[in-house]
């Protein structure tokens, strides 16, 4: 890699070294950040002899510092000193970083070392990666072996077959480690390493780990063994998935720990997916039922959230059986959370039961869940309402929609306001422009003239996004005269509201109806006394030139109607108004031949 750079150029190794051991942590972290542009500089040949010795060395007290330098190692590094054939050089001073004591250090360490074995040649990781490997797995301190348990998989594949023997006996090691915090590392990683396992190793030395870090007396080793037991099961037929992890598999489902059970119920379909359907149909259903069912409200959200995806894999008869009895039951939880995740996910078992179905078991659902006393259950409940209006129709829903929108757009919470807002546009393109226009219109509207500016800027977006549903013909009937009407409005917040609305709705417009409807208000809004909207009318004179300043008859309206105006801004008493004229001015002028 040449820069054209010189050391000369730029402060040499000394410098850097210099900044290394300075007392200012800042100093320090600016001189890790500049390592690439220094090894660039110094070339290839004196990196390699100097730097990476250097920081194998030094190793820093901060932990921002040295997490720093984990990140810098493992960004393609190797480039610098000269390529993959010396990228086992990097191995080094990310071998001392993956033994410190802060855990994000240890763990960008382990990342970056995994980057590099993936450029390593299969002689370079038996030379030089596995013995690093072995060392850290070995070490006296329970932070290198912690370490070494990321790096397994990326080294597996690459290695001979009496490596990949010894790599495995390592890895049962760490399984069964003294330390919690070793077993932790052995359970997140197990799954990732077994990918890379034949399937008769999976039998003869993944499993005995897994079993063991699945009955694990801590709890923090036993949800993690939940991923592990998905690829594993995937790895299976199902005959042995039944003879060999059916016992595993409930118990983890009804492991005494909770955040156990989470972890199952967050991973449940991926569990059911890969055991098999005649497993699902035999074990699953009641598992599953049972963490709808479970005494802790953070399971039975995390079990809410795969509904729809575990009821693909069941049959309609089945899923009114065993699973809406269950949906019914937590439509009415005593947690709003448990109610606000059914809410996200209840639509989706619409299309699986069919229109009269729906109609008979889900819609009393939906309605109660419209008129929760949570506002979040109700905006998941209108998030998803398309997928429900797809199999029954929006006639039947909109009855209670519009009170459960209408109590949202009025919440004291700005950000609940704000959601509904988000929802509008396809909410109006299903209910139809009729409904819409006499029922949430004015509401609309209304929001333009809110206290708080995200939600009057939000509403000048979500008009433009109406305007795209129905239509610039609606938009100059229903929106421009209600929108420009605000621009004589004596307050102040209401003129500028106009002023931006402009700005974001014009692009959708056409220039009829800028040239009748929008620029003579706006050319009266020019001269407002508030600096701060003079110099927004000029943004949106600005944007009305981009906008249409591209054809003859847009260029003619630009050069009438907006470049005076502008000229006349440009020597405005107020400087903010005087730098955006000028800016939209060259804008303007640019349109015009």
């Amino acid at each position: 890699m040449d820069s054209g750079l010189s050391v000369d150029d730029i402060a040499p190794i000394a410098i850097l070294m210099d900044e290394l051991r300075s007392e200012d942590v800042q100093l320090r972290l600016n001189a890790i950040h500049s390592i690439p542009t220094i090894a660039l500089a110094l070339g290839p040949d004196r990196a390699r002899e100097e730097l990476v010795p250097f920081l194998q060395d030094s190793i820093d007290d901060e932990d921002e510092v040295l997490l720093a330098l984990a990140e810098e190692l493992g960004r393609n590094f190797e480039d610098y000193i000269g390529g993959k054939e010396h990228a086992h050089l990097l191995l080094g001073p990310l071998e001392n970083l993956s033994s410190v004591e802060e855990t994000l250090v240890r763990d960008k360490a382990a990342e970056s070392i995994t980057k590099i074995a993936n450029v390593l040649s299969s002689a370079q990781i038996e030379e030089h990666y596995i013995p690093l490997l072995k060392r850290l797995s070995q070490a006296e301190w329970f932070t290198s072996r912690t370490s070494s348990a990321a790096l397994y998989p990326a080294a597996y594949e690459k290695v001979s077959p009496p490596i990949q023997d010894d790599l495995r006996k390592g890895f049962a090691a760490l399984g069964a480690d003294d330390t919690p915090m070793v077993r932790r590392a052995a359970a997140k990683w197990l799954g990732p390493l077994l990918k890379h396992y034949s399937s008769q190793h999976i039998m003869s030395d993944g499993l005995p780990v897994y079993r063991r870090l699945e009955s694990d007396d801590q709890d923090s080793v036993r949800l993690l063994t939940i991923e592990d037991l998905i690829v594993i099961a995937q790895r299976m037929s199902p005959a042995e998935v039944k003879e060999q992890l059916l016992k595993q598999v409930r118990h983890s489902i009804g492991d005494k720990s909770w955040r156990v059970r989470y972890m199952a119920a967050t991973h449940f379909n991926e569990l059911a997916e890969a055991v098999g359907t005649e497993l699902v149909r035999e074990e699953l259903i009641g598992q599953y039922v049972q963490l709808l069912k479970d005494n802790e409200a953070e399971v039975r959200s995390a079990a809410a959230s795969q509904i729809p995806g575990f009821s693909k894999l069941l049959d309609k008869e089945v899923i009114l059986a065993r699973i809406v009895p269950c949906v019914r039951d937590l439509s009415q939880d005593t947690s709003q959370h448990v109610r606000a995740a059914l809410a996200t996910q209840i639509s989706g078992l619409a299309p699986l039961l069919g229109r009269e179905s729906t109609i008979e078991h889900m819609l009393p659902l939906f309605l109660h869940l419209l008129k929760d006393d949570f506002p979040d259950v109700r905006l998941n409940i209108i998030s998803k309402l398309e997928t429900v209006n797809d199999v029954i129709g929006i006639e039947l829903l909109s009855e209670n929609l519009l009170p459960a929108i209408v109590e949202l757009a009025e919440d004291k919470s700005w950000r609940v306001r704000q959601a509904i807002i988000e929802y509008i546009p396809p909410l109006a393109k299903q209910l139809g422009k009729p409904f819409f226009d006499e029922q949430l219109g004015n509401l609309c509207m209304s929001w333009l003239g809110d206290t708080v500016f995200s939600i009057r800027e939000a509403a000048t977006v979500n008009l433009k996004n109406l305007t795209d549903v129905f239509g610039v013909e609606w938009a100059r009937e229903a929106i421009v005269p209600k929108v420009m009407g605000m621009g004589k409005h004596p307050n102040y917040l209401f003129r500028m509201t106009t002023v931006q609305a402009i700005t974001i709705i014009a692009p959708s417009l056409t220039l009829p109806i800028v040239r009748s409807d929008i620029i003579e208000p706006l050319m009266q809004l020019a001269s407002d006394p508030i600096p701060n909207i003079r110099f927004n009318v000029a943004k949106a004179l600005e944007v009305l030139a981009s906008t249409f300043g591209a054809n003859p008859e847009g260029k003619e309206f630009v050069r009438q109607r907006i470049v005076p105006v502008l000229e006349q801004q440009k020597n405005d008493q107020d400087a903010d108004v005087r730098y955006f004229a000028a800016r939209a001015l060259q804008k303007a002028l640019s349109a015009d031949p």
